[in-house]
């Protein structure tokens, strides 16, 4: 396909802009829901410690002494020097306290994966299903969704209870399927999912720019039209200041650093995060269109990726996130990944406050009446992507402006890409509407429909359904388990 060279996209959306609360800098009011999360809570805390905003952050969670710990925490880093804004924490495990008038809700949560998220993993390896990170589609991402689902929908009812104008942000996978289920219970919800992943693919192509242009660019220079749904976005347009990058996407793709593979060995000792973009190449030179998340989440809605287990995850420079990494993730003092907030209170390990790099600061700049911004959101289609049925969350670009946001009409796809998209699609919507009932037989209808578990003989599917539903049974009470016809059948087979 011809890439005609033209000015950066700035259409306006189809879609109605969704407008809230204009915040007052000076006072402003958020609920954290999940207020013991071991990364983002740290994170945020910093970022806010730099920002132009004050107020106060209330840290709701079930585990309570993990809120009171991040309270201590963010308080701490307050009388640090370096803290240009004034913030105080509390911790509470009364939600409807929580979320009293907040201007901003934050919701990140997380089951314990040593009792979850490992299974995801696990079990579906057992039938042949070599997932990555089984996190968001796929036979884990499905269960993650409906052990998720239930919650959030009383996450969504207690916002409409107690602070229906607020603006909420959803940071907790599977995002696209926990964002509808928030629309699904509460329509009039200001919600909208978050990601990195396109940040992290602006990352790249500022890095791109620089090493092949000589633009010593940095993510900020960097505009893409992207659409999708989360994790299996793509892009048709990418400037960086304004010089068109399409030529130079298409000679890497087509040159020698499109066209690496790697071994096993090779890969031994890599993080699971590992991303040479060797997928994101190869569907490029199929498909004309840049997919723009990491590789290790493209490959679970590409699935043929994943066929030949190891190897043929590992050609591609795609390491499998296995079952002990998330175990050991969740323990702070054997974790890298995990932020050690108790190590940075006792002096045990130097602290330097410092932003993360996330854009919710930006995002939340812009509402008040600060400077316009882009970024990337998870929303409800209402025209802003062609081509998928409206309703569906879907992810692109939104100007953020006072008081509002407003997702970009990002286009539509080739047919080819437009039908593995809908498929999944198809899935999300169709566990989404078996949790309104908690009718677990329908729930395997949209696991049936995946196309990781497509590789399986029904009977397997449901044998593998059932494993999943008997490990995770604890996570699972919103289902009516007793009764269903999937699970008896595994039984009889």
């Amino acid at each position: 396909m011809e890439h005609v060279a033209r000015e950066p996209s700035t259409a306006s959306s189809n879609s109605l802009p969704t407008t809230g609360k204009r915040l007052n800098d000076d006072d402003v009011t958020v609920a954290y829901v999940g207020g013991g999360s071991r990364q983002w809570v740290p994170d945020l805390v910093q970022d806010l410690a730099l920002s132009e905003f004050d107020g106060t952050v209330r840290l709701y969670d079930v585990d309570i002494e993990s809120a009171a710990r991040n309270a201590e925490f963010g308080n701490w880093v307050q009388d640090r020097d370096a803290a240009t804004a004034e913030w105080e924490y509390t911790a509470t495990d009364d939600l409807a306290g929580a979320l009293d008038g907040a201007d901003v809700v934050l919701l990140s949560t997380q089951y314990n994966p040593t009792e979850t998220f490992v299974h995801d993993l696990d079990i579906p390896k057992e039938h042949g299903i070599y997932g990555a990170v089984a996190a968001t589609i796929g036979p884990g991402g499905i269960f993650r969704a409906m052990r998720t689902i239930p919650l959030y929908r009383e996450f969504a009812a207690a916002v409409r209870e107690n602070c229906p104008d607020a603006w909420v942000f959803n940071f907790t996978n599977p995002v696209h399927f926990v964002t509808r289920a928030l629309y699904d219970e509460f329509p009039g919800i200001n919600a909208f999912g978050m990601c990195h992943e396109v940040l992290h693919g602006r990352d790249r192509l500022a890095k791109l720019a620089t090493e092949h242009l000589g633009m010593d660019a940095d993510r900020s220079d960097i505009s893409v039209n992207v659409k999708g749904i989360n994790h299996f976005t793509w892009i048709d347009e990418a400037y960086c200041r304004g010089v068109d990058l399409w030529p130079l996407i298409d000679e890497l793709a087509r040159g020698e650093e499109g066209n690496r593979t790697f071994s096993p060995a090779e890969l031994e000792g890599e993080s699971p995060f590992v991303d040479p973009w060797q997928v994101s190449w190869e569907l490029y030179r199929e498909f004309d269109l840049l997919p723009f998340a990491g590789d290790r989440h493209i490959v679970e809605y590409a699935t043929w990726f994943l066929q030949g287990g190891k190897e043929g995850l590992n050609r591609w420079g795609v390491k499998r996130t296995g079952s002990g990494f998330r175990a050991k993730h969740w323990t702070p003092s054997e974790s890298e990944q995990t932020t050690d907030v108790e190590a940075w209170l006792s002096g045990e390990t130097g602290f330097e406050l410092e932003a993360s790099g996330e854009v919710l600061l930006d995002v939340l700049e812009a509402l008040s009446g600060g400077a316009e911004f882009v970024t990337n959101v998870n929303v409800p289609n209402r025209g802003q992507v062609e081509g998928i049925e409206r309703g569906a969350v879907v992810e692109t670009n939104a100007l953020v402006g006072a008081n509002e946001i407003r997702p970009l009409s990002a286009g539509g796809f080739p047919r080819p890409v437009r039908s593995l998209i809908r498929t999944h699609v198809d899935t999300i919507e169709t566990v989404v509407e078996a949790a309104r009932t908690g009718d677990l037989d329908h729930a395997f209808r949209g696991f049936l429909l995946d196309p990781q578990v497509r590789t399986l003989q029904t009977e397997e599917a449901r044998e593998l359904f059932a494993e999943l539903v008997a490990a995770e049974e604890k996570y699972l009470d919103d289902w009516n388990i007793d009764g269903a016809e999937v699970l008896a059948k595994a039984d009889a087979y």
